[in-house]
Formats: C-alpha cells, structure tokens, sequence
C-alpha cells in the first residue's frame, strides 16, 4: 500500500483514515535495504504524512468497533 499524500489525507473520511492508520506500513519500511539517505528520505517523507492521519484521525474520534468491523484486518 502506497502513501497518500497530504492533499488525500486532507479530504479523507474517518473510513479512509482507519484504513491508513491500520495498513499503512511504518514510515520508511518500504526503503528498507536501500542507501541511508534513500531511506531518510522515505522515512521523512512518510512520517509527516502518517503523522498528519494520526492528528486527523484523533480529530474525528479514532477508531470505533463498528469501524474496525468495517475494515477488517485484510
């Protein structure tokens, strides 16, 4: 699964923000391997954007147990 941007996180629905607060892998997981600076990078990039649906997430009221029913554990 790929990071949304901050414009998506921004439009995104409590729905949408479960999912990424869920399945989304740990910032900079996905340049696991690569050069220190590469992996910086990701890591940076990414932890602003989990960080932001975090923030985002709390402002809509975090997950529920009907959410969580929703989106499962795919």
């Amino acid at each position: 699964m790929n990071y949304p941007t901050i414009q998506e996180v921004e439009k995104a629905d409590r729905l949408q923000l479960a999912r990424w607060y869920r399945f989304l892998p740990s910032p900079g997981s996905g340049a696991t391997g690569a050069t220190r600076i590469v992996f910086d990078q990701a890591f940076q990039s990414e932890k602003k954007v989990m960080d932001r649906i975090m923030e985002r997430f709390r402002d809509v009221g975090e997950m529920s147990k009907g959410i969580s029913k929703q989106i499962g554990w795919e």
